[in-house]
């Protein structure tokens, strides 16, 4: 019965290796929107790596660009190897629509801009962990979750 919960219980890896940034994200996510799920943090893109290999439940990965040891872009390349279907969303400071395009033809799945927005934030939960998205956002991938 226990493992029927854990799987009920989605897991998000927020790889941050700001501390403000990472508690701003796990706010938002806990206190705000009040997700049942478990957060785990990696300070690294390598780290970050590691946590993909090692834990297979994880169900989104919101993933810093620039960190020490591995930056974002490389960690995503290789957990993309490894889990393709996974999905990845760039956070970070470098909005420009240059950045952005960048972040997605690198593997992102999705992209968005700091400081994020609590409704920017509930729209990319909404279309990547919820049951129930809306048919408008779900249908257009192009709409950007950053305006």
């Amino acid at each position: 019965m226990e493992d029927e919960n854990l799987q009920d219980k989605q897991t998000i890896l927020i790889a941050e290796d700001e501390e403000f940034n990472y508690l701003f994200l796990e706010t938002l996510i806990n206190d705000i929107l009040k997700l049942n799920c478990t957060i785990l943090h990696a300070i690294n893109g390598e780290e970050a790596v590691k946590y993909c290999k090692n834990n297979t439940a994880i169900d989104l990965v919101l993933m810093d660009i620039k960190m020490p040891v591995m930056d974002g872009y490389e960690a995503t390349k290789q957990i993309k190897e490894l889990y393709p279907n996974l999905i990845v969303v760039a956070q970070t400071s470098y909005s420009t629509p240059e950045d952005r395009k960048k972040a997605l033809s690198s593997g992102f799945d999705d992209f968005l801009a700091k400081p994020i927005g609590i409704n920017t934030f509930k729209l990319m939960i909404d279309r990547y962990l919820n049951d129930t998205v809306d048919a408008a956002i779900s249908s257009n991938d192009k709409i950007p979750l950053n305006l």
